[in-house]
């Protein structure tokens, strides 16, 4: 027997592969790479096994990344005391916390459309407050909707550039600092309104307008009836 073959036959035996595992690892590789790199190839050099063995669990890479979205989602299962809309407020700020944190995932999270177990509790967790605050069930159901997709599109607006986007990465701060100016230095005769109300236009921190326009589309959910069925 020589060395070599020696050596690979006492070699610790590689974890059975299954799902949970897969998704442990393309999560690893969202968080350091960006979601772009965690592809079915990519993911498969990560566990040292081909990508054929992976679509025994996931049949193609938008359903790896729905099941991953779906996983880190887990973490906003818990519920909190306090008042329905402060709650609410809490619930989807988590949620845009959840994209803000892995790079790419809240843009995939856009057309993805995931539906798995926890994508499901969210909805029901949103859902479920709105029916607390006594909105009826018809435009709570649609208006849930609309809450999660505000805050899944302000996420993908605002996310930072991907681990491996070198070659436009995003300074937000000057990004912030280039529209105060726009806003600021607006021609008074030409965007009259803008010019007159440039504080207002740029005024509160992120948290406070996040706050504001989950109360401003609620009451508008709350108000605004569901237009009858077309015959």
């Amino acid at each position: 027997m020589t060395e070599t073959t020696r050596s690979r036959r006492e070699r610790p035996a590689k974890p059975a592969l299954s799902r949970e595992w897969i998704i442990s690892q393309t999560i690893e590789i969202v968080r350091t790479e960006g979601l772009e790199k965690a592809t079915m190839r990519r993911v498969a050099q990560a566990l040292d096994t081909g990508p054929a063995s992976l679509y025994v669990y996931v049949a193609n890479t938008a359903e790896l990344r729905a099941a991953v979205l779906d996983e880190l989602l887990g973490s906003l299962l818990a519920d909190a005391d306090g008042p329905w809309m402060t709650r609410l407020q809490t619930v989807l700020h988590d949620y845009g916390e959840v994209l803000l944190a892995y790079p790419g995932l809240a843009r995939s999270a856009l057309t993805l459309r995931p539906t798995g177990p926890n994508t499901i509790a969210l909805f029901d967790r949103v859902l479920g407050l709105l029916l607390e605050g006594g909105i009826p069930a018809d435009r709570a159901s649609w208006g849930a909707d609309i809450l999660i997709q505000h805050i899944t599109a302000s996420a993908a607006e605002h996310g930072m550039p991907s681990p491996g986007d070198v070659d436009s990465p995003v300074d937000r701060e000057a990004e912030f600092g280039a529209l105060a100016h726009a806003v600021r230095s607006a021609d008074p005769d030409a965007t009259p309104h803008v010019a007159a109300h440039a504080d207002a236009i740029l005024g509160g921190t992120p948290g406070a307008r996040q706050a504001w326009a989950v109360s401003a589309l609620v009451a508008g959910i709350a108000a605004t009836p569901i237009p009858p069925a077309a015959d």
